[in-house]
């Protein structure tokens, strides 16, 4: 979606877009209105409720916002898509939506970073857990996150343009790039970045809970009942976003072997990268799903904060 609509190598295969003019769409607007009423629920029982986060809390609520502010800007792609990508919002606004939805799954998986962090030092070295896993800090580290995403994400306001096809009489929201170096920059840096760095640190947090909690099980010392709830829902978050981004990024290493020459173009990448795309960002519909069915924590917030909000209500009426 903040790719190329069609394909960048000279090595161009046609293929029929009638289903995604079709199915895109609808589907995309769905997501749309079904994260923001979550996300904002979300946001609404974190942030309103008179208790404060905890620093897992933070993080989570760092992550629906960054979901919140992907799907308020699908609803461009979707009028795109179903203009046949014919854009008609302007050049600034195909800018800074792009910026937007790719700093999504760049600042999520850092607040998963974080969390899993947060989740590995709880569990594994508890002691000096109360001692740097503290509110503030989480505060400051979320801060870094959305600056260094917004850093990001620079190149896009660089690359992205107004493209019209005079052929075609539309005109096309696409990076533009004159050189090879400037496309690596711009597909590659995310694929180290947003994928490939984050992940080996989120595998080896994973690894090291889990390995603590069948070690604590065979000696019969079971974790704080709180620090494993969370600690379930964190997992259940994690293994969402890796099955709905993975085959994403995998589709932009297999984008860059074909701009390179290495693989050539085939109707399956492109029905494969389409897919993956636009299944991505289900994600942003399953965590706030994810924190009402697994979350117990999040549970009792949300029965909280309606009896916070009912008692106002009264005492006002």
């Amino acid at each position: 979606m903040s790719g190329n609509q069609s394909n960048t190598s000279e090595d161009h295969c046609d293929f029929d877009d009638s289903l995604i003019f079709t199915l895109v769409p609808p589907y995309i607007l769905v997501i749309s209105v079904l994260g923001i009423i979550f996300n904002v629920f979300v946001l609404m029982v974190f942030c309103l409720h008179k208790k404060a986060c905890t620093v897992a809390e933070i993080y989570l609520s760092n992550l629906a916002g960054a979901d919140l502010a992907l799907v308020c800007c699908l609803p461009f792609w979707a009028e795109y898509a179903r203009k046949r990508y014919d854009w008609r919002f302007g050049e600034s606004l195909c800018k800074l939506s792009s910026a937007v939805i790719s700093m999504n799954p760049f600042c999520s998986i850092y607040f998963l970073v974080m969390v899993s962090i947060d989740r590995y030092v709880a569990l594994v070295h508890p002691l000096s857990h109360e001692r740097i896993c503290r509110p503030f800090y989480a505060k400051l580290g979320c801060l870094f996150v959305w600056v260094f995403g917004l850093v990001f994400a620079l190149p896009i306001f660089i690359y992205r343009k107004l493209e019209f096809n005079s052929q075609s009489n539309l005109t096309h929201c696409l990076p533009d790039f004159t050189s090879l170096d400037q496309y690596l920059m711009y597909d590659v840096r995310p694929i180290i970045f947003n994928f490939i760095i984050p992940v080996i640190i989120i595998l080896f947090c994973t690894v090291k809970i889990i390995q603590d909690l069948r070690k604590r099980r065979m000696e019969g010392l079971n974790p704080q009942r709180t620090e494993q709830k969370a600690t379930t829902l964190i997992l259940a978050v994690l293994l969402a976003f890796l099955i709905c981004w993975v085959p994403c990024h995998v589709t932009k290493i297999l984008d860059v072997l074909q701009y390179t020459h290495i693989l050539k173009c085939h109707i399956t990448l492109i029905i494969f990268h389409q897919v993956s795309v636009h299944f991505a960002f289900f994600n942003s519909v399953l965590n706030p799903i994810l924190y009402i069915i697994i979350g117990k924590s999040f549970q009792n917030r949300t029965k909280e904060f309606f009896k916070q909000l009912t008692g106002n209500y009264l005492s006002e009426h």
